[in-house]
C-alpha cells in the first residue's frame, strides 16, 4: 500500500530528466538560430524599407523570406543535423509550407498594426514586426520539430531480438503463470 507505483508502467527519473535535458538543447539551438535569423530578418526589413520605398509590408514579406532561407541552413545543419535527412524533397516541401504560414502570421500581425491602426512610424514597424515574429516563432518550433526534422527511429536492442518479441515472450510468461494458477486452484480445494 505505501507503494508509490500501482502497477502503471512508468518511466524511471533518469529518463525523464535525459528527455527535459534534450529538450531544453533543442530549445537552446533553435533560439540560436532563430535569434541570427531575427537579426537577419529586422536588418534586411530596414535595408528594403529604407533603400527601396516599398510599403512596409511588402518590405517585411521580402525580409522574412531571406529569414526563411538563412533560418533553413542553420536548422538543417546545426539545431536538427541528428535528425532523419531522408526524404529531403518532403523535408523542404514541408519547411516552405510551415514557413508560409509563419510569414502569414508574422506579416499579418504587422499589416493589422499598420493597416489597421495607422501605426506605420519605423519604431512602430519594428515593434510589430518582431511582436510577428515570436508569434510566428511558436508555430515554427512546434511545427519544424513535429513535422519537418523528424526524429529518427529509436534503434532495435543489440539482443538481436526481433521488435516486440519481448511484448510476445511476457505475454506466454503471463498466459503460463495464470494456467499454472487455474491449475493449482482445484489441488487447493481438495486438500481443504
Amino acid at each position: 500500500m505505501g507503494s508509490a507505483s500501482s502497477g502503471l508502467h512508468t518511466r524511471p527519473r533518469g529518463a525523464v530528466r535525459r528527455r527535459f535535458d534534450q529538450l531544453l538543447r533543442e530549445v537552446a539551438k533553435f533560439g540560436a538560430v532563430g535569434g541570427a535569423g531575427l537579426l537577419v530578418n529586422l536588418v534586411t526589413f530596414n535595408l528594403v524599407r529604407h533603400a527601396t520605398g516599398l510599403q512596409v509590408v511588402r518590405a517585411s514579406v521580402i525580409a522574412t523570406v531571406v529569414a526563411i532561407v538563412f533560418n533553413y541552413v542553420g536548422f538543417r545543419y546545426f539545431t536538427y543535423r541528428d535528425r532523419d535527412r531522408g526524404g529531403r524533397t518532403r523535408e523542404m516541401t514541408l519547411f516552405v509550407l510551415f514557413s508560409a504560414v509563419g510569414l502569414v502570421i508574422e506579416n499579418g500581425v504587422l499589416y493589422v498594426a499598420t493597416y489597421g491602426f495607422g501605426w506605420d512610424s519605423p519604431l512602430q514597424s519594428n515593434v510589430f514586426k518582431f511582436v510577428g515574429i515570436g508569434i510566428a516563432t511558436l508555430f515554427r518550433f512546434w511545427s519544424y520539430r513535429t513535422w519537418v526534422f523528424r526524429t529518427l527511429p529509436a534503434e532495435e536492442p543489440a539482443t538481436g531480438t526481433e521488435p516486440g518479441a519481448e511484448l510476445r515472450t511476457r505475454a506466454v510468461l503471463d498466459a503460463a503463470e495464470a494456467q499454472t494458477g487455474a491449475e493449482r486452484a482445484p489441488a487447493r480445494a481438495r486438500a481443504n
